[in-house]
């Protein structure tokens, strides 16, 4: 087909427009870019067109994308004849459940798309005023062409500096979510608040996921809606880390005592919030794939408060970089942005390099790849394992970085037991600071004194 000839989206091929559709329902940010230069008749499928059509018209009424329920809602009350509406709503159900590969590329060829269908109706008009003759319209010309070239763009105007002060100065502005680890909270200002990053920074065979399991077991137990997602481990394992957090049987004792385990199961399952565990490929997934399957979730009425994955070096870049750190670095931004749209608690753990095997305090310059994998993190922690602390169930925590909070501060020689999945900043042989141009740690008295202290009185509030 002549390029020159194309008026609609058939060309790409149905599955690209099913993509497009999804899109277009999942990512708001896509969404308001492109719904207001997008037609339902760009597409070949009748009942794709209905779905845009139902789809911009609830926007224009609400100011906000309608869900797939709403959708299949609105369907059912406005399409008459029975073949019609079932077809419609077998549509919205393929598109619900269709795969969001390429889902970058495929907004990126729709946005040029619709904008070129833009430029030519704004062509159009202008080519109209010219044949008039009529030269003192150069300027409403060269209007046309400015409103054609820049619609669709994402635009963000800022805000005032005096915006919702109220909120601003309101005790719970950022509404933490506490870690459980009642040394971390302390310093965090009672853990991350949804939009925030978390990063944990420790060699391989150290604990990430003994720490990853903790935080994501008090989440739930505070109510919230959690996703764990992690590629290394087997499903059946994380589940029985959860059940040693909630019973305090030893990992090694679960099975011997499964009769009280099984007991305690009907008041585990009755919290708010919910804990889902997701096992995904560690060849090949992408940021773009966990963000679709999060909003999946939200479709089906599962909202994630804070997401922990298990860990961000098993993530692909979605696409080629002259050198394997700058993609470590994309993915990781990714992963911030991800965060931000869809407004939740973001954790994610890192390798550290070899220089951290055996360390004392694993530090920034230990981190295993693209230094900007640190960088982009608000809070960063790192747990440090001698082979005597390996022994021992102990290691060694240090706030590496903190955005809203003191870093540098070091817990020597806590309890952090793998088999229990016990961690405690309390039971610390010392508490110190970590100088970052020396490498070396430093004593501050008062502020030390302060942490044990508020450590010791909040304990087991997490």
């Amino acid at each position: 087909m002549d390029k020159k000839e194309v008026k609609n989206l058939g060309y790409l091929g149905y599955s690209f427009q099913i993509k497009l559709v999804k899109q277009i329902v999942e990512d708001t940010k896509f969404s308001e870019s492109i719904l207001d230069i997008i037609s339902p008749n760009y597409f070949d499928n009748e009942y794709i067109r209905l779905i845009i059509a139902s789809v911009k018209d609830y926007k224009d009424s609400y100011e906000t994308i309608p869900t797939y329920e709403t959708i299949n809602q609105i369907i059912k009350s406005e399409v008459r004849r029975d073949i019609a509406r079932e077809s419609a709503l077998e549509m919205v159900k393929e598109v619900l459940n269709s795969d969001s590969k390429d889902c970058l590329h495929t907004q990126e060829v729709a946005i040029k798309f619709c904008k070129q269908q833009e430029l030519k109706k704004a062509n159009q008009k202008i080519q109209k005023i010219l044949d008039t003759g009529d030269f003192d319209r150069y300027e409403e010309c060269e209007e046309i062409l400015k409103q054609a070239l820049t619609i669709g763009d994402i635009t963000d105007d800022g805000i005032d500096v005096f915006h919702a002060i109220e909120d601003v100065l309101s005790d719970d502005f950022r509404s933490p979510i506490q870690t459980g680890i009642v040394g971390l909270d302390n310093l965090m200002d009672g853990g991350l608040a949804k939009g925030e990053l978390g990063v944990i920074l420790a060699p391989f065979g150290v604990g990430k996921t003994t720490l990853v399991t903790r935080m994501a077991n008090t989440a739930y137990n505070l109510g919230y809606n959690v996703v764990q997602i992690f590629f290394e481990d087997n499903p059946k394992v994380i589940q029985r880390k959860h059940l040693t957090c909630w019973t305090e049987i030893p990992l090694s004792d679960l099975t011997e005592n499964k009769e009280e385990v099984k007991r305690l199961l009907p008041t585990l399952k009755s919290k708010e919030g919910n804990l889902i565990l997701k096992k995904m490929a560690s060849d090949g997934t992408t940021i773009p794939q966990i963000k679709q399957y999060l909003r999946k979730l939200t479709s089906n009425g599962m909202k994630p408060d804070v997401v922990f994955v298990d860990y961000i070096d098993c993530i692909a870049p979605t696409k080629q970089f002259k050198d394997e750190w700058s993609g470590e670095g994309n993915v990781m931004r990714q992963f911030e942005t991800m965060i931000s749209e869809l407004d939740i608690v973001g954790w994610t753990a890192i390798q550290g390099n070899r220089s951290s095997i055996g360390a004392n305090v694993v530090q920034a310059d230990m981190i295993g790849g693209s230094i900007k994998k640190g960088q982009i993190g608000h809070f960063i922690v790192s747990v440090a394992k001698t082979l005597e602390q390996k022994e021992e169930g102990r290691a060694t925590m240090a706030i590496l970085k903190s955005r809203f909070g003191k870093d540098g501060v070091i817990f020597e020689d806590i309890l952090f037991d793998n088999g229990t999945l016990v961690i405690d900043t309390n039971d610390s042989s010392d508490v110190s600071f970590l100088d970052f141009e020396k490498g070396t740690k430093k004593k501050d008295a008062n502020f030390i004194t302060d942490v044990i202290n508020k450590n010791r009185a909040t304990s087991g509030g997490g």
